[in-house]
């Protein structure tokens, strides 16, 4: 029993490799440049990408998002509110998105045009286990975590912050409030991920958001400068 889960989860994970490349040659023939956001629940991921996609909006940039979540789509009306085109998906106890999720999600979203988006956020479900073995073709895969969740978040789930390409501190401005160590959880950050660019951010107070904007720009160009098939 034991070895026939083992080929079943490495089919599924075969199939949605295949549908994640085709996907990235997708996004890179477009020139655009996808994110996809991973944390657990409460982290301020939506209330970060909320500010992002506010402030990409006021330079100019055309980005758009998909939403994961298990239920309601509360989240997309909450971001559709930044001007930005937004689509839910609700995996219905599935705790993570799929490449055919988004693959669907693309083709049946009317009015979309990819290669005419900067970028494109892909909010996944709250959860640091699923996610991280997960592609969905993306370029940059962002794990975030905040203040309040403790400074050893890293250390419990180290496979996500392995595969990630940039860790997003959250809710900075509560570091004294909950008495967050700082220095401790940057090294733990670094230990399970050595090299891993940090951010600490605050979408309250603003803090953080230039250099994560600057840092997408910086993407963005680099995905530009891709060659094609």
């Amino acid at each position: 029993m034991t070895t026939r889960i083992v080929e079943l989860r490495q089919g599924i994970l075969k199939k949605n490799d295949e549908l994640a490349r085709r996907l990235r040659s997708r996004f890179t023939e477009a020139g655009v440049l996808v994110l996809n956001l991973v944390s657990s629940p409460g982290t301020g991921k939506t209330a970060f990408l909320e500010r992002t996609l506010r402030e990409l909006r006021l330079a100019g940039a055309r980005a758009a998002a998909l939403v994961g979540d298990l239920e309601t789509d509360n989240d997309a009306r909450r971001l559709a509110a930044s001007g930005a085109p937004v689509r839910q998906i609700n995996t219905h106890g599935i705790c993570h998105l799929e490449a055919d999720m988004i693959g669907r999600q693309l083709d049946d979203w009317d009015g979309l045009n990819l290669s005419q988006l900067d970028y494109l956020f892909i909010e996944n479900v709250g959860n640091l286990v699923c996610p991280s073995s997960y592609d969905l073709g993306e370029r940059v895969r962002v794990a975030l975590l905040s203040v309040t969740e403790g400074e050893d978040k890293s250390l419990k789930y180290p496979t996500l912050f392995n595969s990630a390409d940039v860790a997003v501190l959250t809710k900075v401005d509560l570091v004294e409030a909950v008495g967050f160590d700082r220095a401790s959880a940057l090294r733990n950050l670094t230990e399970i991920r050595p090299g891993i660019r940090i951010f600490e951010t605050s979408a309250k107070t603003g803090v953080g958001i230039p250099d994560w904007l600057e840092f997408l720009q910086e993407q963005r160009s680099a995905v530009r400068q891709l060659p094609v098939g």
